[in-house]
């Protein structure tokens, strides 16, 4: 009944070299075994652990030309957690990378059994997708749009049809289904094999029974690996080890933190039913229940994501390798056997295998805390990298791991990464506590109805603004980034906090009033928002060090008058945004610098590989240093100026400039005149000790010119409808700021070589191939039409053109208005042309929301007439927003 099958023996009898390496065994054997073939004493990669991750990624290495590579394994290849993957393979997913990452994987393992002689089991089967609700009909249809756009056949289907293509579901309960009839079903363990037989074909030493105990790292640099057999020098380690991941990153002279937990799943199989189920009858996969189904050798496995799982081995490592875990009927029994039987009535006829050890498998999981695979180099070790993956997703691994052998081949991936990366967290997602709760959480997520804009509730309140006891009493709801809470939008008094805490729709949402009138703070008096959570480096040397090593790392001209703030991108050799930041110029060698808030730990790794290894030029996170207030609308100078007893004019504080000033009692307070949405304003950094004082003195002062707070919902719809890209939603390492209309932040003619500078001249001389556009819904219901919100395929003249990044709704235009990056498509090769202003200009677009098409005005630049006109102060009426 094991998903590893007899392509177990016939991989060892077709495999000479695989003979020469390994000895005998018996299959149930958990003892060392003599190995016959000693380590080699040195390799260029070495890789842990011999599961579907860390063969795949053997496999891709080795394709690429990379043959100096030892795979070691403590127990049997595929015995861990692979063996007891489910095997459905999958194209319905919400993220853009991970349903490329499917479909890519789904085509290879078509033709991998051809490659490499092993059974995989691959059977185009099909996969239907049900829905009870109309709000999980409208994520399906979401997904059905994507998958369309990508030409992966999809069809959202009725009730009646799910019964003539599966009739074995009861179809009483269904309001309709997502159909996508290429999905397909493997044996994980064996696509394993597969893997490591060509991988080993391809000159990979394979060496079962050898347990790694040390990662030896000397002056930031993997030099070796120490096993039970020995030690192996090495330039590269990749930690595949799975549910052992944690462990062996602490195995490190400088331990690496892997965010994994292991949680006890569960599936069931049974014998053959009467009229045994044919090998291509598609999954069943039904979140609402919480269940998924399919065929297991003429009968059914059936698995469930219940709401309270358990997780495991939170105390640390263990020996675990094919062993199932004790059966705990009282906890998954009950109700998912009831979903199981109620959704296919021909389980309640199904016989169970002839022992409880063949009915019902709990099973290790291994999950991360962001519900999604991840990889990547560590931060502070080079050679040193690590991959993870959450076991629904071990289909993603074929191409995911294609990522990971890419990153170490060339530098870089082919594909924009950032959502799998590991950069995205900090060592407080590491800790045993926060990620055994998390887990709890992760695993029903994956069945839970994912509408916009929902938040983790584990791990919360963990890293916190000095004014958040304050800011939650006048009504604060928070959400949570990088594990800093930042507020959504404040409740006035009266309202329902609970009920505006858990409102979750794809429609209007409740809180759409408050952002408005937030929004209309902020451009008519004016609002506070707590913006402390920004990442803040200083960057300072005792020469010119810290300006000529930034001035190469950067793509705008830092050498500007002391007190000048700068607007930059910093680029990779591809000209793509690694970050997006404000630096200002503190002194001669001084910089400040202030990026996004998830870029704390990456922008650091980049700059730490980058920056010259110079005892004269230092770097600080400071980022803990200081509280960041956005002080924005027309009145915000009138604040400050009575606060400061400075001058604040235009003439004396011209907009991108930093001044340290004194505001109430505190000293030191660095303001900028910025608010990174458009309108007028002021950022105040604030040394952390006097946050709370300038908070009250701001709020005191500004009661007679109509001040509030606001929060993020607000700076997003203000930012949008001034088309402002921001880095992680809209830009990324494979956006230039010659796609994004930023070449004027540039200093290409300013004969100074910086990172990327090639690909951007090139870009300038030959044109670019996508281009940022905002789009204006034109014919969208903002009441009773499904809102956009990212990820929306558009389309010009009825062809499939790109998709949006981020959405608002603008409540200056009083219409919605979504970002994005148009391509230009051959019409019969498909291939990528340039993008020109004309291109963009004299088409019609589309932007299609949950196979719903609204017409939409293409824009290259906002419409800065709304933008740019401002009542007069004596004409303002400020009462209203007193009595708010």
């Amino acid at each position: 009944m094991f998903l590893r099958l007899l392509s177990d023996i016939h991989w060892r009898a077709a495999n000479p070299k695989w003979r020469r390496m390994t000895c005998a065994r018996q299959s149930t054997s958990s003892t060392a075994e003599p190995h016959p073939v000693a380590l080699p004493a040195q390799a260029q990669v070495v890789i842990c652990g011999g599961g579907i991750m860390g063969t795949s990624v053997a496999y891709h290495l080795s394709k690429m030309g990379w043959k100096d590579i030892v795979l070691l394994e403590q127990g049997r290849l595929a015995a861990g957690t692979t063996r007891f993957c489910a095997g459905i393979v999958s194209t319905a997913r919400h993220a853009s990378i991970e349903l490329k990452m499917a479909d890519y994987s789904n085509k290879l393992y078509q033709q991998l059994e051809q490659e490499t002689g092993v059974q995989t089991g691959y059977v185009k089967a099909g996969s239907i997708s049900l829905a009870q609700t109309q709000d999980r009909l409208i994520s399906l249809k979401r997904i059905a749009s994507s998958l369309n756009v990508m030409g992966i056949p999809c069809e959202i289907i009725t009730p009646k049809k799910v019964a003539q293509i599966h009739p074995l579901i009861n179809i009483h309960d269904l309001v309709g289904a997502m159909y996508v009839p290429e999905d397909a079903l493997v044996s994980s363990a064996n696509v394993s094999l597969a893997l490591a037989t060509a991988a080993s074909r391809n000159g990979v030493q394979i060496h079962e029974r050898t347990s790694v105990s040390h990662v030896t790292v000397q002056k930031g640099r993997v030099t070796a690996i120490e096993t039970d057999r020995g030690q192996i020098k090495c330039q590269y380690f990749v930690n595949c080890a799975g549910q052992w991941a944690y462990e062996l990153g602490h195995a490190a002279e400088e331990a690496v933190n892997i965010p994994l937990h292991a949680c006890e799943h569960f599936y069931i199989l049974t014998h053959p039913l009467n009229e045994p189920l044919a090998s291509n009858l598609p999954t069943v996969v039904d979140p609402d229940g919480r269940i998924y189904i399919r065929n297991w050798q003429g009968g059914i496995l059936s698995g469930g994501f219940e709401k309270n799982p358990k997780p495991l081995f939170t105390e640390g490592r263990n020996q675990l390798e094919i062993q199932n875990l004790q059966e705990d009927w009282d906890h998954f029994g009950t109700a998912e056997m009831r979903r199981a039987t109620s959704g296919c009535p021909s389980a309640q006829d199904a016989r169970f295998g002839g022992s409880a050890d063949h009915a019902a498998r709990e099973l290790p999981r291994v999950l991360h805390t962001r519900y999604a695979v991840y990889h990547g180099r560590v931060t502070h070790c080079s050679g040193l990298l690590r991959s993870g993956w959450h076991e629904l997703s071990w289909y993603l691994i074929w191409w995911g791991s294609r990522y990971l052998a890419e990153w170490m081949v060339n530098g870089y991936p082919s594909e924009n990464v950032w959502p799998l990366d590991l950069k995205r967290f900090g060592t407080l997602q590491s800790s045993r506590t926060f990620l055994r709760h998390r887990v709890m959480e992760v695993m029903p997520l994956m069945c839970d109805l994912k509408v916009p804009r929902w938040d983790f509730q584990t791990g919360r309140q963990l890293r916190t603004s000095p004014l958040y006891d304050r800011l939650d009493a006048q009504g604060a709801r928070w959400m949570e980034k990088h594990g800093f809470e930042r507020v959504k939008y404040f409740v006035p008094p009266g309202n329902d906090l609970l009920d505006l805490g858990q409102s979750k729709t794809f429609y209007k949402p409740d809180w759409f009033d408050i952002v408005g009138s937030e929004v209309k703070c902020c451009k008519e008096a004016v609002c506070v928002i707590d913006m402390s959570s920004f990442t803040k480096f200083e960057i300072s040397s005792t020469g010119d060090e810290a300006l000529e090593s930034l001035q190469y790392l950067f793509s705008n001209d830092l050498d500007v008058p002391v007190g000048h703030v700068v607007h930059t991108g910093m680029l990779n050799e591809k000209g793509g945004y690694e970050n997006d930041c404000s630096i200002a110029r503190l002194s001669k060698r001084s910089f400040f610098m202030i990026s996004p808030t998830d870029q704390q730990v990456h922008c650091w790794a980049w700059l730490k590989n980058r920056l010259p290894d110079d005892s004269n030029l230092t770097m600080e996170d400071v980022t803990w240093k200081y509280t960041a207030l956005n002080l924005i609308g027309p009145r915000a100078v009138d604040v400050l100026s009575e606060l400061s007893y400075a001058p604040i004019t235009p003439e004396h504080f011209p907009s991108f400039f930093c001044k340290e000033m004194s505001v109430g009692y505190a000293n030191g307070i660095r303001v900028m005149s910025i608010t990174h949405t458009g309108e007028p304003g002021f950022m105040l950094y604030i040394p952390i000790e006097y946050a709370l004082h300038v908070y009250n003195e701001v709020m005191n002062m500004g009661q007679k010119y109509g001040i509030r707070n606001a929060g993020y919902y607000a700076l997003r719809s203000l930012r949008i409808e001034k088309f402002f890209a921001f880095w992680g939603q809209d830009l990324d390492a494979f956006t230039t700021p010659m796609e994004c209309g930023r070449e004027f932040q540039v200093k290409l003619d300013k004969g100074m070589q910086f990172v990327g500078q090639e690909a951007l001249l090139e870009q300038k001389q030959n044109g670019v191939y996508k281009r940022f556009t905002m789009f204006i819904l034109e014919d969208h219901d903002t009441d009773a039409d499904l809102w956009p919100w990212w990820g929306e395929p558009i389309f010009r003249n009825g062809r499939y053109v790109g998709k949006t990044t981020s959405s608002a709704y603008s409540y200056t235009l009083e219409r919605h208005v979504c970002l994005g990056f148009v391509h230009h498509f051959d019409e019969k090769t498909g291939e990528e042309l340039v993008v020109t202003t004309d291109f963009i200009n004299q088409g019609d677009y589309e932007i299609d929301i949950a196979g719903h098409r609204f017409q939409a005005k293409a824009k290259l630049y906002p419409f800065s007439s709304f933008f740019t006109h401002r009542r007069r102060k004596d004409e303002m009426e400020l009462s209203g927003y007193q009595g708010e």
